[in-house]
């Protein structure tokens, strides 16, 4: 079985372990496909003679079925092999996904049997998601984490740059039941590539799934750090979402020259988390948590600049240093969680974590949808931008934000608990 303990000797890259170079080739293929399916989707909708109602039910069924069974797949991912659950839903999104193109191709798409492919893609995304980030710390070294972090995303955030416009091409020329069918292709081959991992299963605990849930729920709030930091980044969520991609381009038409300069200002966006990435891959700071904290509090900055008219130039610039410290976060956050939290906990504390910064995002939609109404636009993205600055401040006051810092190898028995680890520390 491959594990990042089987490894003899010291490494000098993630690159080096095999299993590794496996999982971001898995990544990387899926990443060409998932870039273009949110257009594919889209004109799937469009082409069948759907409107906004239509496109609101299916992105609606594709991401409630990711919150609601996201704790049970935190749970299978701490009882069963990652590995064998990442195949499992690929394999799962990769027939869903089949399926759409087959229905889209044939004439027979309707909103239901798309709404429908949606809730599969987004069931199977749910067991994803957790395992992916247990697996990274099983098959890596610790001291090598934020270095394999950074790269797993590097090809992702690099495929965005060029992902939507290829999409965008695909679809305009043949349609989009080609590009839903790349997405099926790129994820059964993500599903055979993730297979070949064969990662051991953690070791299995007493008690049922209602067993796991609470002890999950236990650890997920001793830990200090890791409930103040999903509270505030569920603010961090709403707020940016809502900000900028709900009020964004409404902003850009009103103040700025529309879906030219949007584009723009999301080209900025894009460059600046592949920017990020690159920041990560040299820069390995001690201080990881306070790292995170800090680096996310620079959403703020575009949000800040359109609500106050800013000339185009500065906000691309704010935009693109919230890409910057967006992705910087991400690595520094992913990191510090794999070296903090103990390996069979990963798949629950992933869960919990994910599903309070997945549901701000509803609740940040139609809260400014609301707020609109009776406020002007540049008042919400004040208000937005007020959001991530307190938040930010206010995670800050932790105690234990200062504790979680990086771990060394010496520093590997200490970390088997990760509550205990923050209190050493």
């Amino acid at each position: 079985m491959e594990t990042a303990d089987a490894s003899p000797t010291p490494i000098s890259s993630p690159f080096r372990i095999a299993a590794f170079r496996r999982f971001v080739s898995a990544n990387l293929i899926s990443a060409t496909g998932s870039a273009m399916a949110p257009l594919a989707l889209a004109y799937s909708v469009i082409e069948q003679g759907g409107g906004a109602g239509s496109l609101g039910l299916v992105l609606a069924t594709n991401t409630v079925p990711t919150i609601v069974f996201l704790l049970a797949g935190g749970v299978f991912a701490d009882r069963l092999s990652r590995s064998r659950l990442l195949f499992a839903g690929n394999l799962l999104a990769a027939g869903a996904q089949g399926a759409l193109a087959v229905t889209v191709a044939t004439g027979h798409a309707t909103t239901v049997s798309i709404a429908a492919c949606g809730f599969v893609a987004g069931t199977a995304a749910s067991f994803i998601v957790p395992a992916a980030q247990g697996a990274v710390a099983q098959i890596v070294p610790q001291e090598h984490l934020q270095q394999a972090n950074a790269l797993l995303r590097l090809p992702g955030n690099a495929v965005k740059v060029l992902g939507p416009v290829v999409g965008g091409a695909v679809v305009a020329a043949s349609g989009a039941a080609w590009a839903l069918a790349w997405d099926a292709v790129t994820f059964a081959a993500a599903a055979v590539l993730l297979l070949g991992l064969r990662l051991d299963a953690p070791l299995a605990t007493p008690g049922g799934v209602l067993s796991d849930l609470r002890a999950g729920w236990s650890g997920f709030w001793a830990r200090t750090w890791l409930w103040t930091y999903t509270v505030a980044g569920s603010v961090l969520v709403a707020a940016w979402l809502a900000g900028f991609q709900l009020l964004g381009p409404l902003v850009a038409a009103r103040q700025y020259a529309g879906a030219r300069d949007w584009g723009l200002i999301q080209a900025a966006f894009t460059c600046g988390l592949l920017a990020g990435t690159l920041v990560c891959l040299r820069w390995k700071p001690y201080r990881l948590l306070t790292v995170a904290v800090c680096a996310g509090g620079a959403l703020a900055l575009p949000l800040a600049a359109m609500a106050r008219t800013l000339p185009l130039p500065l906000v691309l610039l704010t935009t693109a240093l919230a890409g910057v410290g967006l992705d910087i976060a991400i690595v520094a956050w992913t990191t510090a969680f794999q070296q903090r939290v103990p390996q069979a906990e990963q798949g629950r504390m992933s869960a919990y974590n994910g599903v309070g910064e997945r549901l701000a995002i509803p609740v940040g939609y139609l809260v400014t949808a609301l707020a609109a109404h009776s406020w002007s636009n540049q008042a919400v993205l004040l208000t937005c931008a007020g959001l991530i600055a307190a938040a930010t401040i206010l995670n800050l006051c932790v105690p234990d934000v200062y504790r979680v810092n990086r771990l060394t190898p010496d520093d590997r028995p200490q970390a088997a608990d990760g509550r205990r680890t923050v209190d050493q520390a």
